[in-house]
């Protein structure tokens, strides 16, 4: 265990509490959804945040962990207007797996890495201080964290294939039979009981009390990954958001789900998932370059392309959030920096105009007070330094936005990124000063 310099400590991470004013009743400090719409503190609530993957990870006291670099990176988040965090509560079994985020939590079912749930504990009394929310997920179909994979294992399906080893294909064949295993899914709803009943060991508030928890997700990216799995995906997803709520009636819940991509490009599969009742608002995400709408090779040349499909997409969803009067996120989007180098000093102009395609998106259906109520741009890397040695992360290196799949800087925003971070701020004053308007 790293012991910090108690003084460095304080004068890094010391901040005032936000709390909700007394007056109010207990509910209204908890994000609340009315006529399609996030309610915070009474008024309508939209958002530009960031996916910060790894924060439980960084906030831990143990390997890994980086206190210091948390408080630095909380700040600058909060200095530029972003309050949402989208976070993973922890990654799944052993570790040594070729890009598996280490260190792992869930060692074996309902066997504990304590210093992660420590850091998770740290990380939401932090947010809290900067009266910021989380969304948590807890669960991932691909393979970054152990998820989908892990479960079938620790189930008796055998070896779960590496992607990075044995291919997607290989994967994806596995993973579908999750959403139809009834001894896997039972592993994951132990270790929903485990998470949700938990208290937080600084703040002493159990987390269902705990109002810098936006909301509870499901998993990241569930999908049925094949044709027949999709009616079991529907089942299961809501067999959890039950769950969910069952333990925790305080609290959003929401499927991480991709929209349309993540449903086997099926719209109705994803209309009847998040049309549950225990299912509170919609996600999508979007990635012009992995889809094929933006290739490496002609990010500048394709991004009105990437622009005018994004467009198409969020309408498409947009019109079932509309149906069922849920709000739609956007909880995940990236862009390459130009060129589909990773260095953090390359050029951002490609990204750039693509992510301020999507702020004013946001800015524009907050004004007309539409369903599209918010993003969460992947990912944020803040003060971390990739190695210069090597392009997929290893232990040992600085956490950034990209998971270890994916080569460090691909889609990660550092804070040396001084122009994105310019657009992320106006953005986000441009939605307080509507929200002030309300």
């Amino acid at each position: 265990m790293r012991k910090l310099n108690i003084l460095v400590w304080l004068i890094v991470c010391s901040c005032v509490s936000v709390s909700c004013i007394t007056k109010r009743p207990v509910n209204d400090c908890f994000i609340e959804v009315e006529n399609g719409h996030f309610i915070r503190h009474g008024k309508p609530y939209y958002y530009i945040g960031t996916n910060f993957w790894y924060g439980a990870i960084l906030a831990s006291e143990g390997e890994g962990g980086d206190r210091i670099r948390l408080c630095r990176e909380l700040d600058s988040l909060k200095a530029i207007g972003i309050d949402n965090l989208r976070i993973l509560v922890g990654s799944d079994g052993r570790r040594g797996v070729p890009a598996k985020v280490e260190p792992t939590l869930q060692i074996a079912p309902g066997v504990y890495n304590d210093t992660i749930f420590a850091g998770l504990d740290f990380l939401l009394a932090e947010m809290s201080k900067r009266d910021m929310l989380a969304v948590l997920y807890l669960n991932n179909s691909w393979e970054w964290s152990g998820g989908y994979g892990q479960y079938l294992q620790w189930a008796g399906y055998g070896k779960a294939p590496v992607p990075a080893i044995d291919g997607y294909v290989a994967y994806m064949d596995f993973v579908s039979q999750f959403v139809r295993s009834d001894s896997a899914k039972a592993l994951y709803a132990n270790y929903v009981k485990d998470v949700i009943t938990r208290t937080n060991r600084y703040t002493k508030k159990s987390y269902k009390d705990d109002p810098t928890i936006m909301s509870w997700q499901i998993g990241n990216e569930p999908r049925a990954f094949s044709q027949e799995s999709k009616q079991r995906l529907a089942e299961w997803i809501s067999e959890a958001a039950a769950l969910i709520k069952s333990l925790d009636p305080n609290h959003l819940v929401s499927t991480g789900s991709e929209g349309k991509w993540g449903c086997e490009m099926d719209m109705d599969l994803y209309e009847k998932i998040h049309a549950d009742a225990n299912v509170d608002y919609m996600n999508i995400h979007i990635w012009p370059y992995n889809w094929g709408w933006a290739p490496k090779d002609s990010l500048q040349v394709n991004l009105e392309k990437a622009k005018r499909n994004s467009k198409m997409y969020i309408d498409e969803h947009l019109e079932i959030a509309k149906k069922y009067q849920k709000p739609l996120v956007l909880e995940e989007f990236g862009y390459p920096r130009d060129g589909f180098c990773f260095d953090k000093s390359s050029p951002v102009s490609a990204r750039n105009a693509y992510y301020e395609y999507v702020f004013n998106q946001i800015a524009k259906h907050a004004v007309s007070h539409s369903l599209f109520v918010g993003c969460n741009f992947w990912g944020w890397g803040g003060f971390a330094v990739p190695s210069a040695s090597h392009e997929y992360w290893m232990p040992g290196d600085d956490y950034t936005g990209d998971p270890a799949q994916e080569q460090q800087g691909l889609n990660s925003v550092f804070a040396s990124d001084t122009s994105t971070i310019r657009l992320i701020k106006q953005a986000n004053l441009t939605l307080e000063n509507i929200r002030r308007a309300e």
